[in-house]
Protein backbone atom coordinates (compact mmCIF):
# COMPACT_ATOMS: atom_id res chain seq x y z
CA UNK A 1 0.00 0.00 0.00
CA UNK A 2 1.37 3.44 -0.82
CA UNK A 3 1.73 6.00 1.96
CA UNK A 4 -1.65 7.78 2.36
CA UNK A 5 -1.22 10.74 0.03
CA UNK A 6 -3.44 12.80 -2.17
CA UNK A 7 -2.52 11.70 -5.71
CA UNK A 8 -3.61 15.02 -7.19
CA UNK A 9 -1.92 17.45 -4.81
CA UNK A 10 0.90 15.34 -3.43
CA UNK A 11 -0.10 16.35 0.08
CA UNK A 12 -0.52 13.82 2.84
CA UNK A 13 -3.93 12.23 3.21
CA UNK A 14 -5.86 12.88 6.41
CA UNK A 15 -6.36 9.16 7.05
CA UNK A 16 -3.79 9.21 9.82
CA UNK A 17 -4.97 12.46 11.37
CA UNK A 18 -8.43 11.25 12.27
CA UNK A 19 -10.01 14.52 11.13
CA UNK A 20 -13.00 14.65 8.85
CA UNK A 21 -16.01 16.78 8.12
CA UNK A 22 -18.22 13.74 7.51
CA UNK A 23 -21.31 13.93 9.75
CA UNK A 24 -22.27 11.12 12.07
CA UNK A 25 -25.57 9.36 11.60
CA UNK A 26 -27.45 6.25 12.80
CA UNK A 27 -26.42 2.68 13.30
CA UNK A 28 -25.15 0.41 10.56
CA UNK A 29 -27.79 -1.53 8.58
CA UNK A 30 -28.05 -5.28 8.11
CA UNK A 31 -26.81 -7.03 4.93
CA UNK A 32 -30.12 -6.59 3.12
CA UNK A 33 -30.59 -2.93 3.91
CA UNK A 34 -28.72 -1.28 1.06
CA UNK A 35 -25.41 -1.05 -0.73
CA UNK A 36 -24.04 2.23 0.55
CA UNK A 37 -26.05 2.69 3.71
CA UNK A 38 -23.09 2.71 6.08
CA UNK A 39 -23.59 4.77 9.20
CA UNK A 40 -21.60 6.21 12.07
CA UNK A 41 -22.90 5.10 15.45
CA UNK A 42 -22.76 7.40 18.43
CA UNK A 43 -19.38 7.49 20.23
CA UNK A 44 -18.94 4.37 22.27
CA UNK A 45 -21.70 2.47 20.44
CA UNK A 46 -20.73 -1.14 19.74
CA UNK A 47 -22.44 -4.35 18.79
CA UNK A 48 -24.15 -6.07 21.76
CA UNK A 49 -22.91 -9.44 22.95
CA UNK A 50 -25.86 -11.86 22.52
CA UNK A 51 -24.81 -13.73 25.66
CA UNK A 52 -24.22 -10.88 28.09
CA UNK A 53 -25.96 -7.96 26.42
CA UNK A 54 -22.81 -5.86 26.83
CA UNK A 55 -21.16 -3.92 24.00
CA UNK A 56 -18.38 -5.75 22.14
CA UNK A 57 -15.85 -3.75 20.10
CA UNK A 58 -15.20 -4.71 16.48
CA UNK A 59 -11.94 -6.68 16.34
CA UNK A 60 -9.93 -5.26 13.44
CA UNK A 61 -6.87 -6.78 11.77
CA UNK A 62 -4.74 -4.45 9.63
CA UNK A 63 -2.82 -5.96 6.70
CA UNK A 64 -0.32 -3.77 4.85
CA UNK A 65 3.32 -4.25 3.96
CA UNK A 66 4.37 -0.75 5.07
CA UNK A 67 4.95 -0.40 8.81
CA UNK A 68 4.26 3.34 8.94
CA UNK A 69 1.00 2.96 7.04
CA UNK A 70 -0.14 0.21 9.40
CA UNK A 71 0.76 2.40 12.36
CA UNK A 72 -1.27 5.30 10.96
CA UNK A 73 -4.31 3.08 10.41
CA UNK A 74 -3.85 1.55 13.86
CA UNK A 75 -3.94 4.99 15.48
CA UNK A 76 -7.10 5.88 13.59
CA UNK A 77 -8.93 2.64 14.31
CA UNK A 78 -7.88 2.65 17.96
CA UNK A 79 -9.32 6.16 18.32
CA UNK A 80 -12.81 4.74 17.73
CA UNK A 81 -14.43 3.55 20.94
CA UNK A 82 -16.26 0.73 19.18
CA UNK A 83 -13.14 -0.83 17.63
CA UNK A 84 -10.01 -2.66 18.76
CA UNK A 85 -6.91 -3.38 16.68
CA UNK A 86 -6.16 -7.04 17.42
CA UNK A 87 -3.28 -7.55 15.01
CA UNK A 88 -1.11 -6.16 12.23
CA UNK A 89 0.15 -8.19 9.28
CA UNK A 90 2.90 -7.29 6.85
CA UNK A 91 2.13 -10.04 4.33
CA UNK A 92 -0.93 -11.79 3.01
CA UNK A 93 0.15 -15.05 4.64
CA UNK A 94 0.43 -13.34 8.02
CA UNK A 95 -3.03 -11.84 7.47
CA UNK A 96 -4.56 -15.29 6.98
CA UNK A 97 -2.82 -16.67 10.06
CA UNK A 98 -3.71 -13.70 12.27
CA UNK A 99 -7.32 -13.69 11.09
CA UNK A 100 -7.56 -17.05 12.82
CA UNK A 101 -5.33 -16.63 15.87
CA UNK A 102 -6.37 -13.07 16.73
CA UNK A 103 -10.06 -13.90 16.29
CA UNK A 104 -10.59 -10.88 14.07
CA UNK A 105 -14.04 -9.76 12.98
CA UNK A 106 -12.73 -7.81 10.00
CA UNK A 107 -9.52 -7.50 8.00
CA UNK A 108 -8.56 -4.21 6.35
CA UNK A 109 -6.59 -5.69 3.46
CA UNK A 110 -4.09 -4.08 1.15
CA UNK A 111 -3.88 -5.71 -2.28
CA UNK A 112 -0.16 -5.40 -3.00
CA UNK A 113 1.80 -7.33 -0.38
CA UNK A 114 4.78 -9.72 -0.49
CA UNK A 115 4.67 -13.49 0.00
CA UNK A 116 0.90 -13.62 -0.63
CA UNK A 117 -1.06 -10.74 -2.14
CA UNK A 118 -4.24 -9.38 -0.62
CA UNK A 119 -6.53 -11.00 -3.16
CA UNK A 120 -5.19 -14.51 -2.54
CA UNK A 121 -5.22 -13.87 1.20
CA UNK A 122 -8.86 -12.82 0.92
CA UNK A 123 -9.64 -15.96 -1.08
CA UNK A 124 -8.11 -18.19 1.60
CA UNK A 125 -9.97 -16.44 4.40
CA UNK A 126 -13.28 -16.71 2.54
CA UNK A 127 -12.71 -20.40 1.79
CA UNK A 128 -11.89 -21.34 5.40
CA UNK A 129 -14.99 -22.54 7.25
CA UNK A 130 -13.40 -21.61 10.56
CA UNK A 131 -13.22 -18.00 9.33
CA UNK A 132 -16.76 -17.83 7.97
CA UNK A 133 -17.58 -14.81 10.14
CA UNK A 134 -14.47 -12.84 9.18
CA UNK A 135 -15.13 -10.00 6.73
CA UNK A 136 -12.57 -8.41 4.42
CA UNK A 137 -12.48 -4.75 3.45
CA UNK A 138 -10.02 -4.11 0.61
CA UNK A 139 -8.23 -0.81 0.10
CA UNK A 140 -7.52 -0.06 -3.53
CA UNK A 141 -7.28 2.69 -6.16
CA UNK A 142 -9.37 3.36 -9.26
CA UNK A 143 -6.28 2.98 -11.47
CA UNK A 144 -6.35 -0.77 -10.81
CA UNK A 145 -9.97 -1.47 -11.71
CA UNK A 146 -9.52 -5.17 -12.33
CA UNK A 147 -8.37 -5.70 -8.75
CA UNK A 148 -11.74 -4.56 -7.42
CA UNK A 149 -13.62 -7.32 -9.20
CA UNK A 150 -10.90 -9.86 -8.38
CA UNK A 151 -11.24 -8.95 -4.70
CA UNK A 152 -15.03 -9.30 -4.80
CA UNK A 153 -14.74 -12.64 -6.55
CA UNK A 154 -12.23 -13.74 -3.93
CA UNK A 155 -14.75 -13.03 -1.17
CA UNK A 156 -14.19 -9.42 -0.09
CA UNK A 157 -17.27 -7.71 1.26
CA UNK A 158 -16.26 -4.29 0.02
CA UNK A 159 -13.55 -1.90 -1.00
CA UNK A 160 -12.45 1.69 -0.49
CA UNK A 161 -10.01 3.94 -2.30
CA UNK A 162 -6.87 4.67 -0.33
CA UNK A 163 -7.38 8.42 -0.11
CA UNK A 164 -10.75 8.12 1.66
CA UNK A 165 -11.45 10.33 4.67
CA UNK A 166 -10.78 8.91 8.15
CA UNK A 167 -14.44 8.95 9.18
CA UNK A 168 -15.37 7.14 5.96
CA UNK A 169 -12.89 4.36 6.70
CA UNK A 170 -14.32 3.93 10.20
CA UNK A 171 -17.84 3.91 8.76
CA UNK A 172 -16.76 1.30 6.22
CA UNK A 173 -15.36 -0.94 8.96
CA UNK A 174 -18.64 -0.71 10.88
CA UNK A 175 -20.67 -1.37 7.75
CA UNK A 176 -18.74 -4.44 6.60
CA UNK A 177 -18.41 -5.84 10.13
CA UNK A 178 -22.21 -5.66 10.42
CA UNK A 179 -22.52 -7.95 7.39
CA UNK A 180 -23.21 -5.21 4.87
CA UNK A 181 -21.31 -4.99 1.61
CA UNK A 182 -19.66 -1.69 0.76
CA UNK A 183 -20.22 -0.97 -2.91
CA UNK A 184 -20.90 2.59 -3.91
CA UNK A 185 -23.63 3.00 -6.53
CA UNK A 186 -23.11 4.83 -9.81
CA UNK A 187 -19.40 4.82 -10.73
CA UNK A 188 -18.69 1.59 -8.87
CA UNK A 189 -21.56 -0.28 -10.48
CA UNK A 190 -20.40 0.86 -13.92
CA UNK A 191 -16.83 -0.07 -13.01
CA UNK A 192 -17.86 -3.61 -12.10
CA UNK A 193 -19.90 -3.86 -15.29
CA UNK A 194 -16.90 -2.84 -17.42
CA UNK A 195 -14.37 -5.12 -15.79
CA UNK A 196 -16.39 -8.24 -15.04
CA UNK A 197 -16.24 -10.76 -17.89
CA UNK A 198 -18.88 -13.45 -18.15
CA UNK A 199 -16.58 -16.31 -19.32
CA UNK A 200 -14.69 -16.15 -16.01
CA UNK A 201 -15.74 -18.81 -13.52
CA UNK A 202 -17.27 -17.61 -10.26
CA UNK A 203 -15.22 -18.21 -7.11
CA UNK A 204 -16.13 -20.74 -4.46
CA UNK A 205 -19.01 -19.48 -2.35
CA UNK A 206 -20.52 -17.27 -5.03
CA UNK A 207 -23.92 -18.57 -6.23
CA UNK A 208 -23.70 -20.39 -9.55
CA UNK A 209 -25.59 -18.81 -12.49
CA UNK A 210 -28.01 -21.74 -12.64
CA UNK A 211 -29.08 -20.98 -9.07
CA UNK A 212 -30.97 -17.92 -10.28
CA UNK A 213 -33.65 -20.27 -11.54
CA UNK A 214 -35.04 -20.48 -8.00
CA UNK A 215 -35.86 -16.78 -8.01
CA UNK A 216 -39.27 -15.35 -8.83
CA UNK A 217 -39.61 -12.78 -11.58
CA UNK A 218 -39.90 -9.99 -9.01
CA UNK A 219 -36.82 -11.23 -7.18
CA UNK A 220 -34.88 -11.24 -10.43
CA UNK A 221 -35.95 -7.65 -11.02
CA UNK A 222 -34.77 -6.66 -7.55
CA UNK A 223 -31.48 -8.52 -8.00
CA UNK A 224 -30.83 -6.73 -11.29
CA UNK A 225 -31.25 -3.36 -9.60
CA UNK A 226 -29.01 -4.38 -6.69
CA UNK A 227 -26.33 -5.39 -9.19
CA UNK A 228 -26.56 -1.99 -10.84
CA UNK A 229 -25.76 -0.27 -7.56
CA UNK A 230 -29.21 0.79 -6.34
CA UNK A 231 -29.96 0.73 -2.65
CA UNK A 232 -33.30 -0.50 -1.32
CA UNK A 233 -35.02 2.88 -1.43
CA UNK A 234 -33.93 3.47 -5.04
CA UNK A 235 -34.90 -0.05 -6.12
CA UNK A 236 -38.27 0.32 -4.39
CA UNK A 237 -38.95 3.54 -6.23
CA UNK A 238 -37.97 2.01 -9.57
CA UNK A 239 -40.33 -0.95 -9.03
CA UNK A 240 -43.16 0.87 -7.31
CA UNK A 241 -42.63 -1.04 -4.06
CA UNK A 242 -42.11 -0.01 -0.46
CA UNK A 243 -38.51 -0.03 0.89
CA UNK A 244 -39.55 -2.66 3.46
CA UNK A 245 -40.92 -4.95 0.74
CA UNK A 246 -37.74 -4.48 -1.27
CA UNK A 247 -35.61 -5.29 1.78
CA UNK A 248 -37.65 -8.46 2.28
CA UNK A 249 -37.04 -9.45 -1.35
CA UNK A 250 -33.28 -8.89 -0.94
CA UNK A 251 -33.22 -11.03 2.20
CA UNK A 252 -35.07 -13.83 0.44
CA UNK A 253 -32.75 -13.63 -2.57
CA UNK A 254 -29.72 -13.93 -0.31
CA UNK A 255 -31.28 -16.93 1.42
CA UNK A 256 -32.21 -18.69 -1.81
CA UNK A 257 -28.78 -18.15 -3.38
CA UNK A 258 -26.81 -18.82 -0.22
CA UNK A 259 -25.09 -15.45 -0.55
CA UNK A 260 -23.56 -13.99 2.61
CA UNK A 261 -23.71 -10.37 1.47
CA UNK A 262 -24.76 -8.08 -1.37
CA UNK A 263 -21.30 -8.18 -2.94
CA UNK A 264 -21.90 -11.84 -3.80
CA UNK A 265 -25.31 -10.94 -5.22
CA UNK A 266 -23.66 -8.42 -7.55
CA UNK A 267 -21.17 -11.00 -8.81
CA UNK A 268 -23.90 -13.64 -9.24
CA UNK A 269 -26.05 -11.25 -11.27
CA UNK A 270 -23.24 -10.52 -13.71
CA UNK A 271 -21.94 -14.08 -13.86
CA UNK A 272 -25.43 -15.35 -14.71
CA UNK A 273 -25.99 -12.80 -17.45
CA UNK A 274 -28.96 -11.31 -15.62
CA UNK A 275 -27.09 -8.01 -15.86
CA UNK A 276 -24.69 -7.53 -18.75
CA UNK A 277 -21.46 -5.52 -18.65
CA UNK A 278 -21.76 -1.97 -19.87
CA UNK A 279 -19.83 -0.99 -22.93
CA UNK A 280 -19.43 2.60 -21.76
Amino acid sequence: MTTPRDPASGTSSDLASGTSSAPASGTSPDPASGINGQADPAPGATAPDPASGTAVPIRVLLADDQTLVRAAFAMLVSSARDMDVVGQAGTGREAVELARTARADLVVMDIRMPDLDGIEATRRIAADEDLADVRVLVLTTYDTDEHIVEALRAGASGFLVKDTRPAELLDAIRTVAAGESLLSPGPTARLIARVLRLPDAPPPGVPAPAALGVLSERERQVLALVARGLNNAEAAQALGLSPLTTKTHVSRIMGKLGARDRAQLVIAAYESGLVTPSRS
